[in-house]
């Protein structure tokens, strides 16, 4: 277009000068025609200059400081996304350039009030909070917590909610009860509070570079072998009570790229998403 605008205007000076009269009150005739030559129009293009848009959708990670919380945090930050996160700690000790990208609240989602501040403008949140001690501290971290940020968020409009759960281990639930009645009440909340934007993640074991202190664990020297292993052993998890216990293990990184997804992509179905699924997003683009 600006090619075929440019060559009508270089080529004004071709056209025909036409003497136009134009009636006046008086009688009179005015012309128009003038002995002046007309000089083409310069035309300059003008710089183009590609400016990002402001990111549109805000994501509190709760629990952004801990293992899966850190790498949700950077995936999202990866998308563009303007990111928070909330924990009782508040700002994270992890010093890579990311961290400083993301806005640190702290607050205790059992103490109601306390961190009011950090769902203003929020459009999805992903809940990594879980913990381990006595059955009842279990539940209580597990399952009130986020009990408690998943009606917080209904109530202040907030579009989707992304829980990263558990998987079930079978008989293994009996021996951390607390754990996973907590995790069970979690995704029953979730499931009727956000029936259409609610997702569920169950990954089983996690693995990736933890940071611990100034030491960095590599628990993908152990992970990645067993989770290509499992995947040949997929046909045992329907075996009764051992089969849970062949659930592959699942990177990291795949279950934040999933829970980001899960957060912003509208067309993302809700529901529960198992290991398997975990891996099968994991690996499409969006």
């Amino acid at each position: 277009m600006r090619t075929i605008v440019s060559r009508l205007i270089h080529s004004r000076s071709s056209f025909p000068r036409l003497n136009t009269l134009v009636g006046s009150n008086s009688g009179r005739y005015l012309s128009t025609d003038s002995n002046k030559v007309d000089e083409p129009f310069k035309v300059e293009e003008a710089e183009t200059v590609n400016v990002p848009p402001p990111p549109t959708e805000k994501l509190l990670v709760l629990g952004g400081n801990g293992f899966v919380g850190s790498h949700v945090c950077k995936e999202a930050l990866d998308r563009g996304l303007s990111v928070s996160s909330l924990s009782r700690s508040g700002r994270s000790s992890i010093q890579e350039s990311w961290a400083s990208n993301v806005s640190w609240h702290q607050g205790n989602l059992l103490s109601p009030g306390s961190w009011d501040e950090a769902l203003s403008g929020v459009t999805a949140v992903i809940s990594c909070v879980g913990g381990f001690g006595s059955n009842s501290y279990m539940y209580k971290i597990n399952g009130t917590a986020n009990i408690n940020a998943i009606r917080a968020a209904s109530e202040k409009g907030v579009k989707r909610f992304v829980y990263i759960s558990a998987a079930d281990f079978g008989f293994i639930n009996y021996l951390l009860q607390g754990y996973y009645e907590g995790k069970k009440a979690a995704e029953a909340e979730l499931l009727v509070k956000y029936p259409y934007g609610g997702v569920v993640l169950r990954p089983g074991f996690i693995y990736g570079t933890r940071q611990v202190g100034s030491m960095k664990l590599p628990l993908g020297v152990i992970g990645s072998p067993l989770e290509m292993v499992f995947q040949r052993t997929r046909p045992l998890t329907q075996l009764p009570l051992v089969g849970p216990l062949f659930t592959p293990p699942v990177n990291v990184t795949s279950v934040a790229k999933v829970a980001v997804r899960a957060a912003t992509d509208t067309v993302f179905p809700p529901g529960i998403v198992d290991v398997n699924g975990i891996q099968r997003y994991s690996q499409k683009k969006f």
